[in-house]
């Protein structure tokens, strides 16, 4: 398929990504934005999915602790995604249960556990999730 920026578009509203990122996972979805969009929710199995959800553990554990604006994940030291905490708050208000859960264990998915995952305090100060 040919890259559109309509396509480009439709991965970055489906996902949250930003520009660069959404087009890098077009890329590795043949340019159809379906099944980039597909292919951002994790659906794997075994040890992959084991450290998926690990992750996520340790990110709701920091978040329940307090102290938190938002939640970034970097590869290459480029955003590729920032979630604000009330993110979910909204989103189960809106019928997005798994917001922002989702959003991040997608992104580390599609972007591998060569990424970066940081959590944002309210002081703007930063720590990573290790």
């Amino acid at each position: 398929m040919e890259l559109t920026i309509e396509a480009i578009e439709k991965v970055m509203s489906a996902t949250g990504l930003d520009y660069a990122a959404a087009k890098e996972l077009l890329g590795k979805s043949d340019n159809d934005p379906d099944k980039a969009i597909e292919s951002f929710i994790p659906v794997g199995s075994g040890e992959d999915k084991e450290k998926t959800e690990d992750i996520i553990n340790r990110i709701k554990a920091r978040v329940e602790e307090g102290n938190v604006d938002r939640i970034q994940i970097k590869k290459d030291e480029q955003i590729v995604l920032s979630v604000p905490v009330n993110v979910g708050i909204l989103g189960g208000l809106l019928g997005a249960v798994a917001a922002p859960w989702a959003l991040i264990a997608g992104a580390i998915a599609a972007f591998g556990f060569g990424c970066k995952i940081e959590i944002v305090k309210k002081d703007g100060t930063t720590d990573e999730v290790k």
